[in-house]
């Protein structure tokens, strides 16, 4: 492949910008690293974003400012990094000099056989480079850094070690190219801000457009084409499944397409939004969601793929469809000059098949604004907290009108084909009393709406038994939330 100077990859790596061209677009970040600019200190554990062993940061243009942010390279796209900073393992000391993560790990003793090492390291480099938080004047504590090292897996198990470092790091000066105030120079943003193209990115393969509609042109002329975002679930195809991909589009650099609007309450979320941005701005309209937005997935897969990416996937297993149908979410989609909404759970239609035609693509997710009298929770079943897939994932919305059900909405994931409602159990327990016996009524019914399958993640019988011990749950925390509103209110007016 003879790539002109235009078609070039660019991107700043060690203060430098680096030019690459003549490599297939599906080539990974790790790949690169590791082959063809023999940096070897990222690493190859899984192949599939799992480990954190390959994790690098990426610096991105944030306003006036760069955003440093941890994604797993193994199943990144090398294009996707055009116009960013790639921070790897090799990039933090200065000569003799550690970086204050660097030396928190040797003081504490963090590293065992050492193979992931340079993993932990990026993922903690990238909450050290957390601008938004240092802003405060916080540091980051034990929670921040556990958190932040959700996606790195140390099998020799010596986390505490590890998390010890994360907690010490600022007691550390730091070499000069990674103060806080040098990372967010004028120079360095200049940097990046150099690197912005008039023209979009076109490889062989590859090309990312500017625009929403020289991206809906594009699909309309070829659409066949593969639509990537993230590429949280693509990479696994080249790294996994060994497929040949056919020509890719990238929505990463359409602009309109990575917004996060609120019109009266409503959160209109765009098809490039990272899930890490989409799922805080969720959270702060429905902080009851908060625990499902933290075992998504890892902070690096966060970083990387898209909330619209999962929804427009159509996994069953997807751990945000069942909480967005429960409030009623709505999708807009685009057909060339052509846009449709409709409910997102009409969306699904079988397993992996979507109301989507061809060159069809989802442009943003509409959230409904809260209503203050509704009830809301999503519950994840796994067998691991952290970055895990879902056997059961259940969605529930309610409305009641004094000790009755005047509305329910129930999802669940994982129960069937598509992400789905379950309209039996919403019809035995709407307009009936909310109580435990109604509650029981709509738990058998659960068998009606759902066939659940057997697989490697659960059995049918544990996951109709643990979609019924969900409702269950959220009939009891909801009740004794309603029995400390009565309360409260009772004592107020005393």
């Amino acid at each position: 492949m003879n790539a002109t100077a235009d078609q070039a990859i660019r991107f700043v790596l060690d203060g430098e910008v680096v030019g690459v061209s003549g490599l297939s677009p599906t080539t990974t970040v790790l790949e690169y690293l590791r082959e063809h600019a023999h940096r070897t200190g990222t690493k190859e554990g899984c192949a599939e974003g799992d480990c954190g062993a390959c994790t690098v940061v990426l610096g991105e243009l944030d306003g006036d400012g760069v955003r440093y942010r941890a994604i797993n390279s193994c199943i990144r796209f090398l294009p996707t990094l055009d116009g960013k900073e790639l921070v790897t393992v090799e990039s933090l000391a200065d000569g003799e000099r550690l970086h204050p993560v660097q030396q928190a790990m040797v003081d504490q003793h963090a590293s065992q056989c050492g193979f992931c090492t340079p993993g932990f390291v990026m993922s903690l480099f990238a909450l050290y480079q957390n601008e938004a938080l240092y802003q405060h004047n916080e540091k980051p504590g034990r929670d921040a850094v556990v958190e932040a090292l959700a996606g790195n897996l140390c099998r020799c198990t010596g986390y505490r070690p590890i998390i010890d470092a994360g907690c010490t790091m600022d007691g550390y000066a730091s070499p000069a190219r990674w103060s806080r105030s040098e990372a967010q120079s004028k120079p360095h943003v200049d940097a990046l801000r150099n690197l912005r193209r008039d023209a979009s990115l076109a490889l062989p393969g590859f090309r990312a457009p500017h625009s929403v509609d020289e991206l809906a042109a594009t699909l309309d002329a070829a659409p066949d084409s593969l639509l990537l975002a993230g590429g949280t679930d693509v990479g696994l195809w080249v790294t996994k499944h060994l497929r040949e991909l056919p020509p890719i589009v990238y929505i990463g650099e359409v602009a309109e397409l990575q917004r996060i609007d609120v019109d009266k309450g409503a959160l209109r979320i765009g098809a490039g939004v990272s899930l890490t941005d989409g799922w805080q701005a969720i959270v702060a309209k429905y902080p009851a969601l908060a625990e499902l937005a933290q075992r998504f997935a890892s902070p690096p897969v966060r970083n990387s793929g898209t909330l619209v990416g999962n929804i427009a996937n159509g996994s069953p297993i997807g751990d945000a469809m069942p909480a967005l149908i429960a409030l009623g979410a709505q999708i807009e989609l685009r057909h060339g000059a052509r846009t449709r909404t409709l409910p997102l759970e009409a969306f699904y239609q079988g397993y992996m098949k979507k109301d989507l035609a061809r060159g069809e693509f989802v442009v943003a997710v509409t959230i409904p604004a809260p209503r203050t009298q509704q009830g809301i929770a999503s519950y994840k079943l796994s067998k691991r907290i952290d970055q895990d897939i879902s056997a059961v994932c259940a969605a529930f919305v309610l409305e009641l009108d004094g000790d009755r059900v005047a509305e329910v909405c129930i999802a669940y994931g994982g129960m069937a084909a598509i992400p789905a409602r379950a309209p039996r159990t919403e019809a035995v327990l709407r307009g009936h009393a909310w109580e435990s016996a109604t509650v029981e009524r709509a738990c058998a019914e659960l068998a009606e709406d759902f066939k659940p399958l057997t697989d490697m993640r659960a059995s049918a019988a544990y996951r109709l038994t643990g979609a019924q011990n969900l409702l269950r749950r959220f009939f009891l925390e909801q009740s004794a939330h309603q029995s400390a509103l009565r309360t409260h209110a009772a004592e107020v007016s005393a």
